[in-house]
């Protein structure tokens, strides 16, 4: 067999030291989410780019995982939560799969932030309301779109949104009923502070059977 050649040869070179701030025990929270209160606060404080951009993460009944980018638009004392089409591969998955995993990366502050747990389907009066809050546009997107379907080219896409456009025009745009938000109810969190030398520290909340939160210092 001939030797594999490396598209790009000098990536195992690429590294960068951290040094900006380390995480304690003693500086935590008691619990999960009130920690990533505060750390998003303080991503929004260093402007940080779209800090609500997180790595959604499913997978199949049969454990094939995908994972994406999507937009964090809610924040409750025990759940994070985010909207997309219902029929959509993620939609798929976690209907046939629900849990999943976040991470949250700022790599201005050297931190991330990784959460696995349940998913659960919000009510649709709350999707409701957030859906009544979206531009217009994207209002009329959601219905435009059968997302992860395959089409033929994005004049499918262009022709249905004018058709929309036309059919919504003099009146509100409701809510699709293949569209709405799921709410990811935590079971681990952890925190994650880079380092130099890569010991990094790593604490993490793990939910105990009693209904509190099991604090842990995890080796990098």
């Amino acid at each position: 067999m001939a030797p594999r050649r490396p598209l790009r040869p000098d990536l195992a070179g690429l590294r960068r030291e951290y040094m900006r701030a380390g995480l304690d025990e003693a500086d935590l929270a008691p619990g999960p989410m009130e920690q990533f209160q505060l750390w998003f606060e303080q991503a929004l404080a260093a402007e940080v780019e779209e800090p609500n951009a997180m790595t959604l993460a499913t997978a199949s009944p049969e454990g094939r995982p995908s994972a994406r980018i999507v937009l964090l638009k809610g924040l409750e004392e025990d759940s994070f939560i985010f909207y997309t089409n219902y029929e959509s591969q993620k939609g798929r998955e976690l209907d046939a799969n629900p849990y999943a995993a976040l991470v949250f990366f700022w790599p201005e502050l050297e931190r991330q932030v990784r959460a696995t747990g349940k998913v659960l389907r919000l009510e649709a009066s709350e999707s409701e309301r957030y859906f009544s809050s979206r531009p217009r546009g994207s209002q009329i997107g959601a219905w435009a779109s059968a997302q992860s379907g395959v089409i033929p080219g994005r004049q499918v896409l262009e022709e249905r949104l004018a058709e929309l456009e036309a059919e919504f025009a003099d009146r509100e745009v409701p809510l699709p009923p293949f569209w709405g938000g799921y709410r990811v109810v935590p079971e681990v969190v952890e925190f994650w502070q880079g380092r130099p030398s890569r010991l990094h520290d790593r604490l993490r909340y793990r939910h105990d059977r009693r209904g509190g939160w099991i604090c842990e210092r995890l080796a990098p």
